[in-house]
Parts: C-alpha cells; sequence; structure tokens
C-alpha cells in the first residue's frame, strides 16, 4: 500500500470512526485508536454492503453508502464501549 493510501485511509477511518461515536449516546471510553480502526473497519464492511446493495456508485454523493459506514462505526463503537465497561466492573 503506497503512503497517500494508507493516509486517505487513516484519515477516512478516522472521520467515520468519529461519526459513528456522535450516533451512540453517552460518553465512550475507547481510544482514539479503536476509533480510527473501527472506522476503516466500518467503511471497508459499509462499501462491500453498498455494492452487493447496488448503491454503491450513485450520482453525487453516495448517502446510503455513507449511511451504512457510519451505522456500522456506530455498532463497533457501541460493542467496544460494553467490553470496556464490563471490564471496569469486574
Amino acid at each position: 500500500m503506497e503512503i497517500e493510501g494508507l493516509f486517505t485511509a487513516l484519515l477516512f477511518g478516522a472521520a467515520i470512526g468519529g461519526l459513528g461515536r456522535l450516533v451512540i449516546p453517552g460518553r465512550q471510553h475507547i481510544s482514539l485508536l479503536a476509533t480510527i480502526l473501527v472506522g476503516i473497519a466500518a467503511a471497508l464492511l459499509g462499501t462491500a454492503a453498498a455494492t452487493v446493495l447496488g448503491v454503491a456508485d450513485t450520482p453525487g454523493i453516495d448517502w446510503i453508502e455513507l449511511a451504512l459506514q457510519v451505522g456500522l462505526a456506530g455498532a463497533g463503537v457501541s460493542i467496544l464501549t460494553t467490553r470496556s465497561k464490563a471490564k471496569l466492573h469486574h
């Protein structure tokens, strides 16, 4: 992977992960690195799902693809937050 591709993946992952954190109410106790990794995974899975659904390439902004990515990021953040809360209580 070229450095530009890695940099783009990190930026996009941070943006999608950050949006995923915004859709989950309350404070999330996960690291910035975890947020970025969740965002990257959600971006990849959301794009794959949008491709399967036939909505990955639409004119203008791909709102459905973005919604899938942010929703998956929110789910990932929620799972990690639940796990970190469970570790704090043990």
